[in-house]
């Protein structure tokens, strides 16, 4: 929709240059398709009117048809109020003021008989509505719809007259104006095939229902739209990316086969082996593999990580790995030196405490090619840090690295792009995916390996503490070890710190026999380094420690995660400290402790973690229950901010959408058939701007 739907919204009658401003500074809508998407988030059923008499305290809005007996301001100064008495054959009401008095006074002859609309209130024995949305009977013909837009508003506006009624009364003109303009967007072929009614049917009945049931098809046909044309944008920067990249052929595995023949130290799943196949058919196919890993924390992604690696290097060519963190680059370089130093390869690590001296040394290796594994934090993507020739990228949890530092790991190479795999333990929701990482290939590692026993988790109240705290010394005798976690929530840091220490000083008197570890936000990172390790070593049983714990540490002797006021935690915090335990092949358990009285959303958090270990079902629990824009954290909110589809409750809708739009563009890649033509005008239409953070590498 440009041209015409680009007109600045002040040109359209009953708005003028103040209204727009405010439209403008309060709604971010400037020009004709703004308005037109600013689409209503209810309806209300207009067809009942109350009688005065039949007004109940627990009403929400209320229509009411009275006759105005006496109007009258009432106060002085800044506190005055216009009332207006009001009368129907059952009793009185008053209707009441405090902004916009004048306006309304000269609008409110006495004698003329109103609809009055809003929430009722009750003073003593009076009935009163404040501000109610009013309209004279005797305008109100048979054309009145009974079911009523409601648009979100602001105070500003309301005191400007643009609250919902407002609003629904400019767009009743605009779509007057607008309906002639509106085009197609989407070809015949996809709105017979999904029985979709065509796009100016949808607009007008989105903004105006005639009745529910085209109101239905109206949103259908609008989120498809919406999720189709960013599936197709997403899917049409796959396509040029793998026409305009190429990628070195990496095919050779001959480290691969000695490396399975001779030093594997396991079987590998079939979920690891699936992946694997995945990944080596991205490395050999000349185009760049861009892949995401999904799978849980100990499914086992480190291993798929080597294996990818060895591929890359029997091809001739270095890889790295990246870590959002010191703690976790160190525990990746020590888990992959083990291997590394079986196969006769040559690792590193590069982080901000790495010594200048040390540092000269791995330049010049680097550049020589003798080194042949990098891993490191986001000192990796210095300009120094040159490579002789980097064939393989890999990031772990690449939501904590933002776009552009990522674009810098792909300048490590100047004649190939490096290919890029990104592994991830944070379970996100297949529709997120899908959009979020809509031009990537996703696979996902969807099982435990061999003689993982899954975790058992159990929600317990404070009447129970004697009980836990029993069960914990039972398992230290047994030789484990247990993570005992307290939330940190930032603005009470003070109280979270005392509520920390409390429980470190409980613990350590009911248990004076076992050393303990404490690890808080406010240690200097050597002290918690220093703790952190003496709980690695076992020279301390029990650890008392925030969230910082939450991402990689591993200990494979540690079998119980006792986490304090689980209610205060989400639920993917809660699955990513579960899974600091059950990392050995002792039976591991997780207590959630709480208080007894629990918010609804707290309830259902703890009850998914005692049902399920599945991270794609919490996920999905947790993205209805919080809403993507909070799921994904601020960075990564911009494609998550749709008009009208819903990520959280619209999955059916955006799969067909996606599966229309691969159908289209496997047929046809360019949209250069006559048929796609609405859907092609509409893509070089929208926004050149549409940030994508989809774009890993």
């Amino acid at each position: 929709m440009s041209g015409f739907f680009d007109t600045k919204i002040e040109f359209l009658k009953g708005v003028g240059p103040q209204k727009a401003e405010l439209l403008n500074k309060e709604l971010s809508i400037f020009t004709y398709g703004d308005l037109l998407q600013h689409y209503p988030f209810r309806y209300e059923d207009r067809s009942k009117f109350y009688k005065i008499r039949e007004l109940q305290p627990d009403l929400e809005n209320v229509q009411v048809i009275a006759r105005i007996r006496k109007i009258e301001l009432v106060g002085v100064g800044g506190k005055r109020r216009l009332v207006a008495y009001v009368a129907d054959e059952t009793g009185e009401m008053e209707m009441t003021w405090f902004k916009g008095i004048q306006w309304v006074q000269k609008k409110l002859p006495v004698g003329a008989v109103y609809i009055f609309f809003g929430k009722p209130a009750q003073f003593g024995r009076k009935w009163s509505i404040a501000h109610p949305e009013m309209e004279p009977l005797s305008q109100a013909t048979e054309k009145r719809n009974t079911f009523q837009p409601v648009y979100s508003s602001t105070d500003k506006l309301r005191a400007r007259f643009l609250d919902s009624r407002g609003i629904s009364k400019i767009l009743e003109g605009l779509i007057q104006v607008c309906y002639p303009h509106i085009s197609e967007t989407l070809s015949q072929e996809v709105l017979d095939q999904y029985q979709l009614i065509g796009k100016r049917e949808a607009v007008k009945e989105i903004h105006f229902p005639s009745e529910p049931g085209l109101l239905q098809r109206a949103r259908k046909r609008l989120k498809f739209e919406e999720f189709f044309f960013l599936q197709l944008r997403l899917l049409m920067m796959k396509v040029s990316r793998t026409e305009k990249f190429r990628g070195q052929i990496l095919d050779n595995t001959e480290l691969l086969t000695d490396f399975y023949q001779n030093h594997i130290p396991f079987e590998l799943t079939g979920a690891q082996k699936r992946v694997i196949r995945e990944a080596y058919h991205d490395l050999k196919s000349g185009k760049q593999m861009n892949r995401l890993v999904q799978g849980d924390v100990g499914s086992g992604k480190t291993m798929v990580a080597f294996i990818c690696m060895l591929i890359a290097i029997s091809s001739g060519t270095q890889a790295c790995l990246m870590a959002p963190t010191e703690i976790l680059a160190n525990q990746h370089y020590e888990g992959l030196k083990e291997f590394a130093d079986m196969m006769g390869l040559k690792i590193s690590i590069l982080t901000g405490s790495v010594k200048k001296s040390a540092r000269k040394i791995i330049h010049e290796e680097l550049l020589n090619g003798e080194l042949k594994i990098l891993i490191g934090t986001h000192a990796l993507l210095e300009d120094v840090v040159q490579f002789k020739n980097l064939g393989l990228a890999i990031v772990d949890e690449q939501h904590r690295f933002g776009v552009a530092q990522r674009a810098k790991l792909w300048a490590k190479n100047e004649e190939f792009i490096p290919h890029v795999l990104v592994m991830t333990a944070t379970p996100i929701p297949r529709t997120l995916a899908m959009t979020l990482y809509g031009d990537l290939d996703v696979s996902v590692i969807d099982e435990l390996p061999a003689g993982r026993k899954p975790i058992q988790t159990v929600h317990r109240y404070e009447k129970d503490r004697l009980k836990v705290f029993g069960f914990i010394n039972e398992e230290v005798k047994k030789g484990r070890q247990v993570y005992i976690v307290y939330p940190l929530i930032e603005d009470s840091e003070k109280l979270d710190l005392k509520s920390l220490m409390d429980g470190y000083e409980s613990i350590a008197r009911a248990f004076p026999q076992y050393p303990l570890s404490i690890v808080h936000g406010a240690m200097k990172s050597e002290d918690k380094d220093y703790e952190m390790q003496r709980f690695v070593k076992g020279e301390t049983k029990i650890m008392v420690a925030t969230t910082v714990i939450e991402v990689g540490v591993n200990v494979p002797n540690a079998s119980v995660m006792i986490i304090e006021n689980a209610e205060r935690f989400g639920l993917s915090q809660l699955h990513q400290l579960r899974g600091r335990v059950g990392r050995g092949a002792e039976q591991s358990y997780c207590v959630l402790m709480s208080k007894y009285e629990l918010s609804k959303d707290s309830r259902i958090r703890l009850e998914t973690m005692v049902r399920t270990n599945d991270g794609f079902e919490i996920a999905d629990v947790d993205l209805r229950l919080r809403g993507p824009g909070d799921l994904m954290g601020t960075q990564q909110s911009g494609i998550t901010d749709l008009l009208i589809a819903d990520l959280s409750k619209d999955a059916p809708i955006l799969t067909l959408a996606r599966d229309a739009a691969q159908q289209i563009l496997a047929n046809d890649p360019h949209l250069t058939q006559p048929v796609n033509a609405p859907i092609l005008r509409q893509v070089k239409q929208q926004k050149k701007t549409a940030v994508n953070w989809s774009r890993i590498s």
